[in-house]
């Protein structure tokens, strides 16, 4: 059992027959009353997201998640298909869980998934990873680091803000947690 005052982004655990994902998990202390936690949680089950309150000293059952490495294959019929890097068995994930993790997945980049037991239950991504930008405005020529940005459409369909000077068919970069772009990739 953990309290709710030391959850964390990234914590999984089980509520009402539910298998919940902290997102976001802040301190409130209000004018007048007692501290209360405002979290933000997805159901890894439905995908499902909720904002809500939690008094601090409520207790919750923590759930014991396991990773494994895998290779992403394709995607085919809104389902995911990655590989065991070791035993080479194929697991399956509705494209619908995870949604935003695949617009930074290129088939054969090795990830890794969730279990909840037995269960299937999300995908793990890199820190980083480089993706071609396909789209762009053209680069202005002086254009430096600090100007305002464009955006640019990655191979996989996300689209990030990058700097004036970034043209298409370029490699860069990118933050998984936060969306962003980190710098050119090395050639």
């Amino acid at each position: 059992m953990i309290e709710a005052v030391n959850l964390r982004a990234g914590m999984a655990f089980e509520q009402d027959g539910k298998l919940i994902k902290v997102l976001e998990a802040n301190h409130h202390k209000p004018g007048k009353g007692n501290t209360v936690m405002r979290v933000k949680l997805r159901d890894l089950r439905t995908g499902s997201i909720v904002e809500t309150t939690m008094r601090p000293e409520v207790k919750v059952e923590q759930a014991m998640i396991d990773t494994k490495d895998v290779q992403y294959l394709y995607t085919q019929d809104n389902v995911a298909f990655f590989m065991d890097l070791e035993t080479y068995e194929q697991y399956e994930i509705q494209t619908s869980a995870i949604e935003a993790e695949l617009k930074y997945l290129l088939e054969n980049m090795n990830c890794k998934i969730q279990f909840f037991g037995s269960e299937v239950i999300g995908v793990t991504l890199p820190t980083t990873v480089n993706l071609r930008v396909v789209e762009t405005q053209p680069s202005i020529k002086g254009a430096t680091v600090t100007g305002s940005g464009k955006p640019a459409t990655m191979e996989t369909g996300l689209v990030v803000s990058v700097p004036d000077f970034i043209s298409a068919d370029e490699v860069l970069e990118i933050n998984t947690q936060e969306g962003t772009y980190v710098k050119r990739a090395a050639k």
